[in-house]
């Protein structure tokens, strides 16, 4: 590629030599991305396989819950001092050996996990289950910075977004799987199955509830990208985001506080999602208007005011749904399946853009595409609404956990969230 020995390439030679120089796509980067998702999908499986199962664990064990919560815990913990490792070992030694390292911490530390298990006479169960989940909280940040590294290096420019995708969502799936798997695999002793699936009361919340979070999500990715289209500023586009957060974050207290004197749960959820409906329709439409600033700025407090404030009412209400499954599992179930819903929401609102030629009034930066958003956002106030109205037609429950506190039965008539298995008691309220 260069010259003859000692001599410099000519000025006019330097951009035919740059053209050479120019990277080449290996098709054998789909594998590389295929093992780093794996090995992100085991090490989220590795962090909360204990959660879902936390009181069987604490029992075969004999452990306290507050050291089953450390197992989960140390991988916030040591994310703190290795997050800064695994920045210098990817920018300094390279993704290959930090992909090797983070494998064989996930191999060490699922072995050492598994001798308490294999080894019935282990001393002392909690150190090997701590020893094992800190090895694997060690790689945690290795294989979590990875996928934007893989991407640059391994992918050419019109892929490097969806390989990044890829990889980045591996990780709470596998969590999706843990939350299925350990209740599954790990029985209660009254063999009460955890069967998720067949709580229809519990399947319209998770779907609508993570419908929700899939169309806050991509308000919250998008909002720049369709107000600089009618000539408003990033300056507005931030402040209308920083007053949907706080305005949420207010009424989520409120909310909060109500709800914890009424113990109205369903209806608290169900007056949110209609009120965040109209509200949302109310952005499709206005936000497709110039000069509208006090208007988009009063839609966007509203929109969290009523969505964002539901959210922690709809965990609970997922809990109580469906008791006797571990709090972790039924909230968190959910949550991952906010972000599925979101990404998929996201891809097809994109995909739904038409591109326009720039008005003199976009703010839009040189170098993006600018595109006409009123059918994605027709969409998205459109499924606002579907989900809105599937949880006020189908979703009806017994608050089963306080039933079961206060020693009533949970079973009711027409009960929409039926018991695991038909012909068990819940477990009655613990002295």
């Amino acid at each position: 590629m260069a010259g003859p020995t000692g001599e410099r390439p000519a000025a006019a030679e330097i951009p035919a030599l740059d053209a050479l120089r120019g990277y080449r796509a290996y098709g054998r980067r789909w594998v590389f991305l295929l093992v780093l998702s794996l090995l992100s999908c085991s090490n989220a499986m590795l962090w909360l396989s204990f959660a879902p199962v936390a009181d069987t664990i604490a029992q075969h064990f004999r452990l306290s819950t507050e050291q089953i919560n450390w197992l989960s815990l140390v991988y916030l913990v040591a994310s703190i001092p290795s997050g800064l490792v695994a920045i210098w070992v990817l920018d300094s030694v390279g993704l290959r050996w930090a992909t090797i390292l983070c494998a064989w911490l996930n191999f060490a530390g699922s072995a050492l996990r598994a001798l308490p298990y294999v080894a019935a006479e282990a001393p002392d169960p909690f150190a090997f289950l701590m020893g094992g989940q800190s090895l694997c909280a060690l790689a945690q940040t290795l294989v979590i910075f990875s996928p934007a590294k893989l991407a640059a290096l391994w992918f050419p420019e019109h892929q490097r977004a969806t390989a990044n995708m890829i990889g980045t969502m591996s990780n709470p799936l596998g969590i999706l799987v843990a939350n299925l798997l350990s209740p599954a695999l790990v029985k209660e002793e009254q063999d009460i199955p955890i069967m998720l699936a067949r709580n229809r009361a519990y399947v319209v919340l998770a779907v609508s509830f993570g419908g929700g979070i899939g169309v806050f999500s991509s308000f919250s990715a998008l909002l720049e990208q369709i107000l600089c289209v009618k000539g408003y500023s990033n300056e507005f586009a931030g402040l209308c985001g920083a007053l949907f957060i706080v305005f949420g974050i207010l009424g989520a207290l409120a909310l909060g506080l109500y709800v914890d004197r009424t113990k109205r749960f369903t209806e608290a959820v169900k007056v949110g999602f209609c009120l965040t409906s109209v509200v949302c329709v109310a952005f499709a439409l206005v936000s497709q208007l110039r000069g509208q600033m006090l208007a988009l700025a009063a839609i966007c407090s509203l929109l969290g005011l009523f969505g964002f404030s539901v959210a922690p009412v709809a965990t609970e209400l997922a809990v109580e749904c469906s008791f006797p499954v571990g709090e972790g599992a039924a909230a968190g179930l959910v949550f991952v399946l906010g972000q599925a819903e979101g990404m998929l929401i996201m891809l097809l609102l994109t995909a739904l853009t038409v591109r326009r030629a720039e008005p003199s009034f976009s703010t839009c930066q040189r170098g993006l595409d600018i595109l006409d958003w009123r059918v994605s956002l027709l969409l998205m106030a459109g499924l606002c609404t579907l989900f809105s109205l599937c949880l006020v037609l189908f979703f009806d429950t017994p608050y089963r956990r306080l039933q079961a506190e206060a020693g009533t039965s949970p079973s009711t008539p027409g009960d929409g969230c039926r018991a695991a298995v038909d012909h068990t008691p819940l477990p009655a309220e613990r002295p």
